[in-house]
């Protein structure tokens, strides 16, 4: 029962002790619910503490809800290896199905007894010599919490942030936008009490958001107005809904849709080439497929085809699939404006000419919707991160983010980031990304978890020499990648060029780099005590990784793939049936 347990298999974070826990984490989508889930399993710790700004779970998915949110990867690669979704309706799901999947796991998992909603992490600030971190946690106005206080300070042995790399909007500057007596809103704060019905809409971007707002609003406006300011490279989505059977089979068989996730991680890793390498022959087959799509879905429609076509190679950008996005363009609703917006006054957005000079565009919108994106590389903004002798850790990364292995930061003693620098991928899902970091950071909390319950305290840093070779070593190998052209101008890279999103290998590089924690990558400081925990693990502590790519079943056709699964379901039914009349 709960109240036979002991610290930290049950929280000390309620009633007296609402100030003090063992790990905060903020952020309560799927990187900070996957650190919680693996505490809980890993670490048998049960004292942590979960802060979200929002009102629910979700992260991005609770965030964005626009017309036409959904996923651009497969169902079954985006979800939990621990928690396999059998019931996924299409291949490509919708953002309310993946936020129910979300929920559902946080239910499962019981995480919302360790969630303090409408709860902001303002700032962080490590204690030198009490060796914890002290959060400054504001409750939003209006809520019930904010009635007992509107802020409070919360102590933690370790401190992760995750709170991801689409958190903040990115809002463009445009001169006269404030003049605007129509309605603005940006793609991830979508205002659904605005009726869109024959409503003059402009759309600005033309990207992953853009491309799935512009066909739903286009069934419904009087007309839609797409400013692009780079076109991108669109590839077909291919979406299908999942049949009865292959649910059937996923539930009752569970090796099976393993088998599939296994396929899908292998098949999206054989694009780790085609979109990282500029004039490769995949990179050239993805070129001409994406411009085969859009002539086959604009037919006779050269005007768009020369407006739509990048000039930069594939991978310059982030890759976007649609199978909606053209056929949309050439609805007779929907215009695509190509030229610079100069600025905005009360109904018009005003034009850059050919003369350089400004001029009206299309007027009277009743709506501007900023399709902009994120601010990406603007990492954990706008929490405040303060580490040894109070260095701020904006001011270090002032000149582009870099940490160790893309989680840990050099003066940030027990501190973890999850999606942290260059952890990006372009080619698979960065789920994978984020269970391997996961058991890495808990390989981390370990031993500060066991120095406290010995009645000591422990501190881990990364040492700086080993951050240095690691992100020299990175960034070497991704002079080579389309991203890092000068004529790429691109979210995964600084004003300066630094490349800050983008991890330069394959999933699996990743994951087999996080399976173990070399302690020696890492300055301890605490009593003697504490210390010689990890000077006894100092070689290594496996925390092992998922094994997601495929083995000799997934490397067979799928014909013969089923053939195989087949042949074993009938003879395991003859020697169960033997053995149950033997």
């Amino acid at each position: 029962m709960e109240f036979e347990k002991t610290w930290p298999e049950c929280s000390l974070s309620s009633g007296q002790q609402f100030t003090n826990t063992s790990v905060v984490i903020v952020g309560a989508g799927i990187g900070g619910m996957c650190v919680a889930i693996d505490l809980i399993k890993r670490n048998n710790c049960r004292d942590f503490v979960i802060l979200e700004r929002a009102s629910g779970v979700g992260g991005t998915w609770h965030a964005n809800t626009y017309p036409g949110c959904a996923v651009d990867l497969q169902s079954i690669v985006y979800s939990y290896s621990f928690a396999p979704n059998s019931h996924w309706s299409r291949d490509f799901p919708g953002q309310k199905e993946i936020l129910s999947y979300l929920t559902r796991v946080a239910e499962e998992y019981r995480l919302y007894e360790h969630i303090r909603f409408c709860s902001t992490a303002e700032s962080a600030t490590w204690d030198d010599d009490a060796r914890k971190w002290k959060a400054t946690v504001t409750v939003a106005k209006g809520s019930k919490d904010a009635e007992a206080t509107p802020s409070y300070t919360l102590s933690s042995d370790f401190f992760v942030s995750a709170v991801g790399q689409l958190s903040q909007p990115n809002w463009p500057k445009i001169d006269g936008l404030e003049t605007f007596r129509g309605k603005t809103m940006h793609s991830a704060a979508w205002d659904w009490t605005y009726d869109l019905k024959n409503k003059k809409i402009a759309v600005v971007g033309s990207g992953c958001s853009a491309v799935q707002i512009v066909p739903e609003v286009a069934k419904v406006a009087k007309q839609v107005t797409v400013f692009q300011r780079t076109p991108h490279w669109i590839l077909p989505r291919g979406d299908y809904e999942i049949s009865n059977l292959r649910k059937t089979l996923y539930r009752w068989f569970p090796f099976w849709q393993r088998h599939w996730r296994r396929r899908y991680v292998d098949q999206n890793e054989t694009e780790y080439i085609s979109n990282n390498f500029a004039g490769h022959e995949e990179n050239l087959k993805l070129r001409q497929a994406a411009i085969d799509m859009m002539h086959e879905q604009l037919p006779n429609r050269p005007d768009l085809w020369e407006k739509l076509t990048p000039d930069y190679p594939v991978g310059c950008k982030r890759v976007v699939v649609s199978d909606f996005f053209f056929p949309a363009l050439g609805l007779p609703n929907v215009q695509l404006e190509t030229r610079r917006i100069h600025s905005v006054n009360e109904r018009t957005i005003r034009l850059v000419g050919t003369d350089g000079k400004a001029e009206d565009a299309s007027s009277d919108f009743d709506l501007i919707v900023f399709a902009t994106g994120f601010r990406a590389t603007d990492f954990l903004h706008p929490l405040e991160i303060y580490g040894r002798k109070g260095r701020p850790l904006h001011q270090m990364w002032k000149d582009g983010a870099r940490a160790y292995v893309g989680t840990t930061v050099e003066d940030m003693p027990n501190f973890a980031t999850v999606l942290g620098p260059n952890t990006g991928l372009l080619h698979n899902s960065f789920i994978l990304i984020i269970e391997a970091q996961s058991r890495y950071i808990n390989g981390l909390i370990k031993p500060v978890l066991e120095a406290r319950k010995s009645g000591g305290a422990l501190a881990l840093t990364p040492r700086a020499d080993k951050i240095r070779q690691f992100n020299d070593w990175l960034q070497s190998r991704l002079k080579v990648f389309a991203v890092s052209s000068d004529a790429c101008n691109n979210w995964y890279k600084t004003e300066k060029g630094l490349i800050t999103n983008l991890w330069p290998g394959t999933v699996l590089e990743f994951q087999n780099l996080m399976e173990s924690v070399d302690y020696g990558d890492y300055v301890a400081e605490g009593d003697d005590n504490a210390k010689e925990l990890v000077r006894d693990k100092r070689s290594v502590h496996k925390v092992g990784r998922v094994q997601e790519e495929g083995g000799f079943l997934e490397r067979l056709s799928l014909g013969k793939a089923m053939m195989c699964i087949g042949t074993g379901a009938v003879v395991s039914a003859v020697l169960m049936r033997r053995l149950t009349f033997a």
